[in-house]
């Protein structure tokens, strides 16, 4: 019975992490570059349950042997063992805004040990100083005239520098070159994971790679080809409707359990003041 509880518990603590991770896919619908989250459901391992029982040798000293009967398997709960982003390239959505920039993959290669597709990704300088990588091209010029993110940390070029500009009118060519006045003053950092599901999300559409080591330069990889468009954004890749689909289909899975635990803690409480009860 006690097994039943644990069960069931396992069951609802994963469909509510899963239903959490489908929230915060929602709430970042409309945010550039963000990568939705996939959840991987695993059951804990089976045991496999045995008896220990003896049976009786009809001899003078009635010796009796020991032997073990296997009941069956039984599977102790689920969790939800992961989330890992997913890296599929979302849609473009103009916004004639010049600091705003949008990574296109054109052809990446396939990594050969995990079978995942290569993906790129903007260079970041993280507040640690450590590299970071995003796919969310929605720049500002500080009052510096530096190169940054939103929340005000610097993008680095090609060599890892940070990009200062000499004016606020400047163009972003399909190969990454920023140009101020048809000079070229810097090359946008632009990082190629082979296998982007090692990376780690660090939040504000931010990821670390292995170890914080530095991701190779994509412009340096054979195979690797992408575009880059000033003016552009690129949306998050959430499914709106498949996300809703699934929180519902989790919120079910949820009641479920639920209805489980409550017939188990009522046939407890039958087991504790009626079976067990003793008549005076």
């Amino acid at each position: 019975m006690f097994r039943g509880f644990y069960t069931v518990a396992s069951g609802m603590l994963a469909q509510q992490r899963k239903t959490e991770m489908l929230s915060n896919n929602m709430a970042n619908a409309n945010t550039p570059g963000f990568k939705a989250d996939q959840s991987s459901m695993r059951a804990f391992p089976e045991m496999l349950l045995q008896r220990l029982d003896s049976a009786e040798v009809p001899t003078e000293r009635k010796l009796n042997i020991p032997f073990n009967s296997e009941i069956g398997a039984l599977n102790t709960g689920v969790y939800m063992q992961e989330a890992t982003p997913n890296f599929l390239q979302g849609d473009l959505k103009e916004t004639g805004n010049g600091t705003d920039v949008a990574l296109t993959n054109l052809s990446m290669p396939v990594d050969e040990v995990s079978g995942a597709l290569g993906s790129i990704f903007f260079t970041i300088e993280g507040l640690d100083g450590t590299p970071r990588y995003t796919r969310n091209g929605n720049f500002t010029v500080d009052g510096s005239g530096f190169l940054t993110t939103a929340n005000g940390q610097y993008v680095l070029d090609n060599s890892d520098e940070r990009i200062q500009l000499p004016s606020d009118q400047f163009t972003i060519n399909e190969d990454g070159q920023v140009l101020v006045n048809d000079r070229n003053v810097a090359t946008l950092g632009i990082g190629f994971a082979g296998n982007p599901n090692t990376l780690v999300k660090q939040g504000d559409g931010l990821f670390v790679s292995e170890n914080n080591n530095p991701l190779p330069s994509a412009y340096n990889i054979e195979g690797v080809s992408f575009r880059t468009s000033q003016g552009f954004l690129e949306r998050s890749n959430v499914d709106a409707a498949r996300t809703m689909t699934d929180m519902m289909t989790a919120y079910r899975a949820f009641e479920a359990n639920q209805k489980v635990l409550q017939a188990y803690d009522r046939s407890m409480e039958k087991a504790a003041n009626e079976i067990g009860r003793v008549n005076g």
